[in-house]
């Protein structure tokens, strides 16, 4: 794209790009950008001669919304359309006290091939820059209103795109923008080892979640096959997250994904509990969401709470999410989803 895109730019970074002199403008048009404004022509504290200038060079978005789908559940799944005709997807989350999160895409597919979500089925076309990430934020505010949470969760691996999840991180929080708190972000891995130190040692603190899905080694290297490298060995990534929680002061999240009869029975739970005691984790469970395509089933009802009540039994924290956006592929491990 020709044109400057201020979605992807610090109040400073503004103020280069179009060469203001006066820093104080660099700053106005940051707030209109974090604020959704849709036609430079709103900017009203600008000049005409300066929004003619941002017409001429300069985009308010890089992306289109290509599409909305609505659950009956109150989900929201946005297919937001790049420049380079790619469409990536991001889902509007709610909880029952009504808090709403953005579970936000960091890349045009996905490179892992975890064996039981939709998107690792697509491969991986390219990561998606800070402007295309911070866009899926402001298209689902304008939608559903100002948001409390953002994680990411949505296609791609976040560690594998680190750079662009900081810049967007920096940029929704900045002060003179949505001044989302780091408190209110979560990212999620398939479990790249390397990837936590860099995140521990450099930032920014946010919270960490782990898709471990699994604690037998020879069951992950088979769905999850990024534990294949040494490196990201269950016991090289049991260490990764320690290391985090006691860096950032803050418990991991231990993603499972339960699938009917591959990682349910006592020898599964068993497993868990041995890879989280002494650790400061929290426990995830995942009912598995159907993808047709994919060789999994779900698990029953009974499957799951036997599953829980071991982990309970045994210390650990445990939430079994809720299961929602289902109906419009909008639910963990659906996204990339054609729909009928």
């Amino acid at each position: 794209m020709d044109k400057i895109v201020l979605t992807g730019l610090l109040p400073s970074e503004i103020c280069e790009s179009l060469n203001l002199p006066q820093k104080f403008r660099g700053t106005q048009i940051f707030k209109w950008v974090g604020n959704g404004v849709s036609d430079f022509d709103k900017m009203s504290n600008l000049s005409i001669d300066l929004r003619n200038s941002l017409k001429e060079n300069a985009v308010l978005r890089c992306t289109t919304l290509h599409n909305t789908l609505k659950d009956p559940d109150g989900t929201i799944k946005l297919q937001i359309q790049t420049s380079d005709n790619h469409i990536v997807e991001t889902v509007l989350l709610t909880d029952k006290e009504e808090r709403k999160t953005a579970c936000v895409s960091c890349q045009v597919g996905c490179a892992m091939k975890c064996a039981f979500c939709m998107t690792g089925t697509l491969g991986l076309a390219r990561n998606l820059t800070p402007a295309e990430i911070v866009e899926q934020f402001l298209y689902l505010e304008e939608i559903c209103g100002k948001l409390d949470n953002i994680v990411f969760m949505g296609m791609g691996e976040p560690l594998q795109n680190l750079d662009s999840i900081r810049k967007a991180i920096e940029i929704l929080g900045h002060k003179d923008g949505r001044a989302l708190s780091t408190k209110r972000i979560t990212l999620s891995t398939c479990g790249i080892v390397k990837g936590i130190y860099e995140l521990a040692d450099n930032g920014p603190n946010i919270r960490l979640a782990v898709s471990l899905t699994t604690a037998n080694e020879d069951l992950r290297k088979e769905i999850m096959p990024v534990s294949k490298a040494e490196e990201n060995s269950l016991k090289e990534l049991k260490k990764a997250i320690d290391y985090y929680a006691q860096k950032s002061g803050k418990r991991v999240t231990l993603e499972a994904a339960l699938m009917h009869n591959k990682n349910t029975d006592k020898e599964s739970a068993q497993n868990m509990i041995d890879f989280a005691k002494n650790s400061n984790v929290n426990i995830n469970v995942i009912p598995w969401n159907p993808v047709k395509t994919l060789p999994f089933e779900e698990p029953d009802a009974e499957e799951v709470k036997r599953f829980v009540s071991m982990l309970e039994r045994n210390g650990l924290n445990v939430t079994v999410r809720t299961r929602r956006g289902r109906k419009i592929g909008g639910a963990c491990g659906q996204l990339g989803k054609v729909n009928s």
